[in-house]
Formats: structure tokens, C-alpha cells, sequence
């Protein structure tokens, strides 16, 4: 009985029961999140949307993610990226892929809504992630003081303050956002498409995402009241644009004046 009690009074006993929780903890989280997640996934799709989605991704997909979409050594496996993945890469005609590069080219799309919809139906009943957006994410009715501040403290460094775009490295880049539908949006935040990050709802709430939307269609209706945005990149292009002009009108007036006087 001594022995017994001096074991539970170890020093380590404590840390152990302490890992031994969290682990259990986040267990359980992982398996509610997953239920969770499959079902806002699946219960849209039918079974005919996903058999005929199926046969699309045979015919057109699958040579390079593989069949069941298990990936292969040109591209990765499909197993649980969700619907909203696929209607945002095959939505935006970056998928199927026109050529090898840094990253894949928004260019026209090959599949049309209904396609679509069977391709991300189908994807989806493979494995759980995240879902195609409900309609009420997408009115971009939100707050646009609040989108404001979260994009320009998550996406600005990589997508410009005023949602332009610019260069990463390697050759990659993060596009202007102009233009952009807010379903796609809202699915790229939620799937990290490319070098994006993943914003997943614990990051960026699902009303955070709407708030980013109103602020992006905001600045977007706005257009640039001030004139000529010149890249919206800010005082940087503004002053190099002063200084090229500047001096242009500088040098013209000075080989203007010597001519007169010659």
C-alpha cells in the first residue's frame, strides 16, 4: 500500500495525466470537427451527382491525381480536400491544369456549373473538408470596417492593401482580387488554394469571411477615387512616378532653353 502511494505521489505521474487529457481532448475534438465537416459535405450532394462526378474525374482528372483521386507523383491526393477546393479550382478554370508551372493559371473554365458540382459532389464523398459556402457567407452584407482590418492583418502582405496582387518568389504570385466571385473568395480562405494559407474557421470565422468579402466588394466598387492608382502600390510607385515625370519635364525644358539660345 506504501508503494503504491509513493508511485502516485512520482513527480511525472502529474505530466502524465496532463498528456494523457490533452490527448484525449483533442481526440475527441478531431472526431466531432471531422463528423461534423463530412456532413456539411455531403448532405447536398446525391448519389447520382456523385457517380456521374466520378466519371468525370476518370475521364479527366485522373491521369494525374490518380484513381480515387489517391494522387500520384505529379500531383497530390484529393482524399479530403472538400468540395470547396474543387469548385474553386475547377470553378475558376485553374483545374484541370493547361500547363506544368509555378503555379496553376486562372484561365476560361472547361466544365460548366452542374460539372462542376458532381466533380467537388464527388471529391467530397471521398473524405471530409470544407464545404461549398452557404449563400448567406456570400451577400457581403457584412462589415466592411472589420474586413478591413483582418485582410490587411492577414492577406494585404501578400495581396496588396487595396487587393491588387503581387510577386512571391520563385516566380509565383497572389492575384488581384478585383473581379473575383465571393464564393471563390470564400472558398479560397477556406482551402488555401496554391501558396495560400489555410484560414480555417478556428482563424477567420466563418462572419469574418463575410466581413472580408464586404470589404473586398466595397474597395472594389469604389474604384480609386483619387485618379490613377498606379498599381495601388502605394507611395512607392507614387513618388518614382513624380520623380521620372519630374525630371522628364526638367530635361525637355533644358534641351528646349539651349536650342532657343543656340
Amino acid at each position: 500500500m506504501k508503494a503504491l502511494s509513493q508511485k502516485r505521489r512520482h513527480p511525472l505521474a502529474a505530466i502524465a495525466l496532463l498528456l494523457l487529457g490533452l490527448l484525449v481532448t483533442g481526440g475527441l475534438y478531431a472526431v466531432a470537427t471531422t463528423v461534423n465537416q463530412a456532413k456539411a459535405d455531403t448532405t447536398t450532394a446525391s448519389a447520382s451527382d456523385v457517380s456521374e462526378g466520378g466519371k468525370l474525374f476518370a475521364a479527366n482528372c485522373a491521369t494525374c491525381h490518380g484513381m480515387g483521386a489517391s494522387g500520384s507523383k505529379d500531383a497530390p491526393s484529393l482524399v479530403g480536400v472538400g468540395a470547396a477546393a474543387v469548385d474553386f479550382q475547377v470553378g475558376t478554370g485553374r483545374m484541370p491544369m493547361q500547363m506544368n508551372g509555378p503555379q496553376a493559371q486562372e484561365k476560361p473554365r472547361q466544365f460548366n456549373d452542374q460539372q462542376t458540382q458532381q466533380l467537388a459532389a464527388y471529391v467530397a464523398s471521398l473524405g471530409a473538408g470544407p464545404a461549398i459556402p452557404d449563400a448567406s457567407l456570400l451577400d457581403a452584407n457584412g462589415d466592411a470596417a472589420k474586413g478591413g482590418e483582418l485582410f490587411r492583418t492577414n492577406c494585404a502582405m501578400c495581396h496588396n492593401a487595396a487587393a491588387a496582387g503581387g510577386a512571391l518568389t520563385r516566380g509565383k504570385f497572389a492575384p488581384a482580387l478585383a473581379g473575383v466571385t465571393p464564393q471563390h473568395i470564400y472558398e479560397a480562405m477556406s482551402t488555401g488554394p496554391q501558396n495560400m494559407p489555410v484560414f480555417n474557421d478556428a482563424n477567420i470565422s466563418p462572419e469574418g469571411k463575410r466581413d472580408i468579402i464586404t470589404f473586398l466588394k466595397k474597395i472594389e466598387a469604389n474604384g480609386s477615387p483619387g485618379g490613377a492608382d498606379l498599381g495601388s502600390l502605394g507611395p512607392v510607385s507614387e513618388g518614382l512616378f513624380v520623380w521620372v515625370a519630374g525630371l522628364g519635364v526638367i530635361i525637355a525644358f533644358t534641351i528646349w532653353l539651349t536650342s532657343r539660345t543656340s
